[in-house]
């Protein structure tokens, strides 16, 4: 009997469904940071103001995921996944038709449901079509896939911006969003992937108190109204994402279909990788909010050759992906982790010293580097994640490893923010980042600034040394 061509067995094709999906949608998200500036001028509003184009993205996102990640549980993967893909298709048709400030938000809001709906079950559909003893492959793919797209935003989108408007370019990605929804569709199997109980049942107040306490929890930390840290506000928002993490923890320990086990914590494993993911990405986001302002800002480099460097940060996790998969299946996720975390400290460190006089050269080695340490030990934190997770609850526990990496994310660009801004506000600079090349003094506060910042990333990798060192060596768990 003939076999199969490789790219025709059901993980392969399940895969390139995915991959589409995943270039198009981050590729949508990158972009729209891209097209801040534009979009401001365009609709007259402040910098301020037109920041919530990509906060109400992630705020929502990080909101629905474990929700709709219960919800994959209950109905199956590829019915939500499709829908997610028709709900981000039509919120990206909405964005490019935007009239007014005030349409645009709404269809960002829209493009957010959608980007939630793949997230929530992409990772699981992958966990389920690849062999237990392969899962670092699909990992590694998948990662990939995200590379590729955050790689290609600050190149093809940023020179598309110098030929045309913002709105076409969002309308010019409805091709790939069809030929994604077409993927779903065709290439997804119709059968059930993995085990469903079906005598569960959607747990809605698990999902309202686990969106609730996400969403406070986010906008206390990043902020965005730039409120004092010891305002009402703040502690406010802080006293309440508390209470109602307590109440999800409460509900979900006695009732009966939880949304998340809890009872997973219990795992070694899975409670390790947790915290590594979590407080990893609160290291490693550090030179992602970061280098931008250092290149643009600071060193005042063309946007072009920003986009270059800034995109060999992707370049650098797409390759790294790869020899972490493999790794990740061979010998299990101790190793990768130790390495990718002990390259992210040496990157920290030497990003640490840069100066305005660093070779841009070295800058974008530091660059394409921290992307592949974040590889390193991203990949097998992923799949030790999910070999821990049951197969019932592969929906939520893939949403769940995203709205860790969600929350490690923004706690590091508040804590970077707060670092440098508390630097430069204690040598007397408190102004636009569009003056500080110009004002005499400013450069050099903001330069200590980001050393600060860069050596507590730094320390906190090297802490999470302690984490990894925990992790299984010779068999993935």
């Amino acid at each position: 009997m003939t076999q199969p061509a490789t790219w025709q067995l059901p993980k392969w094709r399940a895969f390139t469904a995915i991959a589409i999906t995943y270039v198009t949608i981050v590729f949508a998200t990158a972009f729209a940071f891209l097209a801040l500036p534009r979009i401001a001028s365009d609709f007259e509003v402040t910098l301020s103001a037109v920041g919530w184009v990509v906060i109400v993205e992630s705020l929502l996102i990080a909101a629905l995921l474990l929700p709709l990640g219960g919800l994959a549980d209950v109905l199956g993967d590829k019915r939500v996944m499709s829908l997610g893909v028709v709900i981000f298709t039509i919120g990206t048709l909405l964005t490019g038709l935007s009239p007014t400030f005030a349409a645009l938000i709404g269809a960002r809001i829209v493009m957010a449901i959608g980007n939630a709906l793949v997230q929530s079950v992409a990772t699981g559909i992958l966990v389920a079509v690849f062999p237990d003893h392969e899962r670092g492959l699909a990992m590694g793919a998948q990662t990939a896939a995200v590379a590729v797209g955050s790689a290609g935003a600050p190149l093809l989108g940023g020179l598309g911006l110098e030929f045309l408007s913002w709105p076409t370019i969002f309308l010019l990605l409805l091709a790939p969003c069809a030929l994604s929804l077409s993927a779903v569709f065709a290439l997804i199997p119709n059968e059930q992937l993995r085990e469903i109980d079906r005598d569960r049942t959607f747990d809605a107040l698990g999902s309202v108190l686990s969106a609730l306490a996400v969403v406070a929890l986010v906008v206390t930390i990043s902020n965005p109204f730039s409120l004092p840290w010891v305002s009402p506000g703040i502690v406010g928002g802080a006293l309440l994402a508390a209470v109602l993490l307590a109440l999800f923890i409460r509900w979900e320990l006695h009732t009966e279909h939880p949304l998340l086990e809890l009872r997973l914590f219990s795992v070694p494993v899975f409670r390790i990788a947790v915290a590594l993911r979590g407080l990893g990405f609160l290291a490693a986001s550090t030179t992602a909010f970061l280098l931008p302002v250092y290149l643009l800002s600071f060193r005042q480099v063309t946007a072009t050759a920003a986009g270059v460097i800034l995109a060999l940060a992707a370049i650098g996790l797409g390759a790294g992906a790869q020899v972490a998969g493999r790794l990740y299946d061979q010998i299990g996720p101790r190793t990768p982790t130790l390495i990718g975390l002990g390259l992210q400290i040496v990157v920290s460190l030497g990003f640490a010293f840069a100066t305005d006089a660093t070779s841009l050269l070295l800058i974008g080695i530091g660059s394409a580097l921290g992307g592949i340490g974040v590889a390193l030990w991203n990949v097998p934190n992923n799949g030790a994640m999910l070999g821990a997770t049951p197969p019932t609850f592969l929906g939520v526990g893939g949403a769940f490893t995203n709205v860790t990496r969600t929350l490690g994310t923004v706690v590091s660009q508040a804590l970077a923010a707060a670092i440098v801004a508390g630097v430069m506000a204690s040598r007397g600079f408190d102004i636009p980042l569009g003056i500080l090349a110009t004002t005499d003094g400013a450069g050099k506060a903001f330069n200590d600034g980001w050393r600060v910042a860069y050596m507590v990333a730094a320390a906190l990798s090297s802490m999470l040394i302690l984490l990894a060192i925990r992790l299984p060596g010779a068999e993935p768990t």
